[in-house]
């Protein structure tokens, strides 16, 4: 039988790199041919980076890890100016590092029975498309949101041929291919505003999108019909490919773990009556203002909930992490002792999988959004940073599987107010909401979705049809 290999290069940020590890367990899960190799980036700022790849894949043999050469990075600077270009400049540095790499491996295979047959790359990692052409290799490019973030990338070079200016937010909606509702400009990603070498650096990404021979996407058809067939009907579009919900429901190592705190959680989890616990937590890099802290605090106790809230600090000027006493309101722990736990990390996944936890107030990162599907648990919206504000305005106007907070919340923007949040967080916590019920119907769609003869399984299949028949 012969063997086929693939090349993955994923995006360096961890939401990014996790996504990238799972499909390639779920594509090798579903082909014993398959074999692959994963070239890994390090970012300066992400040293659990190999620990974390390594626990990923320390079960599957026909995963081979390669940690590419370290390179100069880019300017801190650019990274306060604009992550985007920061990153893009990035992965443009390791460019000689991965044809270096690549020519090693395939000379490595040119005696052997097995045969490079594609490579897959994050839609950060576009440039190196050119590498897989000369190469001869079939570029296949991973989205790691979903398919309404795509369809306002394959959008973005088309509007910037006719405006080639960074977005407003004072600019009118917008009518983007895929949305059912006009899109307001407050709602698209930080980057489109970045005047910084943020906005060329998504229409740099975007531009390359056609010069892939596919796209897969981490959603599923059941989520997104009405995007999903518009790409379909459009013949400059590549094939897309739905292959989600692709998550890691089996935790992820963490360099903050606490054995101790975390027996403590699940302890007083399961101490708790069915879905009535609120989850609050807003990802590796969410944190809030003083002032913010205060009023969700202020909100989370004025709904009368019990809570589970995962709080992160940005570092002070002395490079020091925050104390929580000294941002949230005073007396607020005597009040809520018994009635909600703080913590630093906590373990969203095993969080979300349990049975009191009944609703989630999340910054709608993408991963986050899927896993709150896969285990029904509706989300409360507040979204922070990148195209957070996008899956938002998605979940809610769009899908309706979202209990609407705030849709275009941004850091330094206006407050959120304590009255604001108890309302959505009592919202969301009804047991028989519209909301909850849509929530529960799309989880079984989701989980069915994977498996053997459902729409994603089945777009899978497609997919390493198209590759391994390709060359």
């Amino acid at each position: 039988m012969k063997q086929e290999e693939l090349i993955f290069v994923p995006g360096p940020g961890i939401g990014h790199l996790a996504s990238g590890l799972e499909l390639a367990k779920r594509l090798l899960d579903h082909d014993d041919r398959l074999s692959i190799t994963i070239l890994v980036m390090n970012m300066p700022f992400t040293p659990s980076i190999n620990s974390y790849t390594r626990s990923l894949t320390a079960s599957q043999p026909r995963i081979k890890l390669v940690d590419l050469p370290e390179v100069d990075p880019p300017p801190s600077e650019l990274l306060t100016k604009s992550p985007e270009a920061y990153i893009c400049d990035f992965i443009e540095s390791y460019i000689p590092h991965v044809k270096t790499t690549v020519t090693d491996i395939i000379s490595s295979l040119s005696n052997s029975d097995v045969r490079v047959a594609g490579f897959i790359l994050d839609f950060f990692c576009v440039s190196m498309i050119d590498i897989a052409n000369e190469f001869s290799l079939p570029p296949y490019i991973f989205i790691t949101s979903n398919a309404g973030f795509l369809g306002l990338m394959l959008n973005l070079p088309k509007r910037h041929d006719e405006i080639s200016e960074v977005m407003q937010m004072s600019d009118p909606d917008s009518l983007i291919p895929g949305f059912f509702n006009p899109v307001p400009a407050r709602v698209l990603p930080d980057a489109v505003f970045n005047k910084h070498g943020g906005y060329a650096a998504y229409v740099k990404v975007a531009q390359r999108f056609k010069d892939g021979k596919g796209i897969i996407v981490n959603t599923f058809a059941e989520l997104e019909p009405f995007v999903l067939r518009s790409f379909s009907d459009d013949h400059r579009i590549p094939p897309v490919y739905p292959v989600g919900p692709v998550l890691h429901l089996k935790g992820q190592p963490h360099p903050e773990i606490n054995q101790d705190q975390l027996d403590k959680i699940m302890k007083w989890l399961d101490e708790q009556p069915q879905s009535s616990v609120v989850f609050l937590c807003f990802g590796n890099f969410g944190s809030f203002s003083p002032l913010q802290v205060k009023e969700i605090a202020l909100g989370i106790e004025q709904s009368g909930f019990k809570f589970l809230w995962s709080m992160r600090f940005p570092r002070s000027p002395s490079n020091q992490f925050m104390n929580p006493e000294d941002v949230l309101p005073e007396g607020f722990l005597e009040r809520i002792e018994g009635r909600g736990i703080m913590c630093g990390w906590a373990p969203q996944v095993e969080v979300l999988a349990h049975k009191a936890i009944g609703g989630f107030v999340s910054h709608c990162g993408w991963n986050s959004i899927l896993e709150s599907l896969w285990y029904g648990v509706p989300i409360v919206t507040l979204p922070i940073y990148a195209e957070q504000q996008l899956n938002a305005f998605r979940m809610v106007k769009e899908l309706g599987l979202s209990v609407e907070l705030k849709l275009d919340y941004r850091v330094g923007g206006d407050l959120v107010t304590a009255d604001e949040i108890a309302k959505s967080v009592i919202c969301v916590m009804q047991s028989d909401s519209e909301v909850r019920k849509k929530v529960k119907e799309m989880s079984e769609k989701g989980r069915k979705a994977v498996m053997d003869g459902g729409s994603s399984f089945t777009s899978i299949t497609q997919l390493i049809q198209d590759i391994t028949g390709n060359n």
